[in-house]
C-alpha cells in the first residue's frame, strides 16, 4: 500500500507541475496571465477534489489512518503552494 501511495503522490506532483508550467515558462502572447491563472485555478479545484476524495477514502476504510495523514499533508501542502501561485499571478497582473 505504501508503494502505491508513493506512486500516486508522484503522479499527482507531476500533474500539478504540468498544469502549473505556464507560470514557470510563461508565453508572451495575449492571454498569458489569464491562461496561467485559469490553469492554476483548475489545478486548485482538482487538488481540493483530491483532498475530499482522500477524506472519503479514509472514512470508508479504503485508506488507513497512517496513509491518510501522509497523503493529506502532501495534498494540503500542494494546495497551499497553488494558492500562493494564484496570489502571485493576481498580484503581478494587478501591477501590470
Amino acid at each position: 500500500m505504501t508503494v502505491q501511495l508513493l506512486a500516486f503522490m508522484l503522479v499527482l506532483t507531476l500533474a500539478v507541475g504540468l498544469i502549473a508550467s505556464p507560470l514557470v515558462w510563461p508565453h508572451e502572447g495575449p492571454g498569458g496571465v489569464e491562461d496561467a491563472l485559469a490553469a492554476l485555478e483548475a489545478a486548485k479545484d482538482a487538488k481540493f477534489r483530491e483532498i475530499r476524495d482522500a477524506e472519503h477514502d479514509v472514512r470508508t476504510g479504503k485508506l488507513s489512518g497512517e496513509d491518510f495523514r501522509a497523503l493529506d499533508a502532501a495534498l494540503r501542502a500542494e494546495a497551499v503552494e497553488l494558492l500562493r501561485r494564484i496570489d502571485a499571478v493576481r498580484g503581478g497582473s494587478a501591477a501590470a
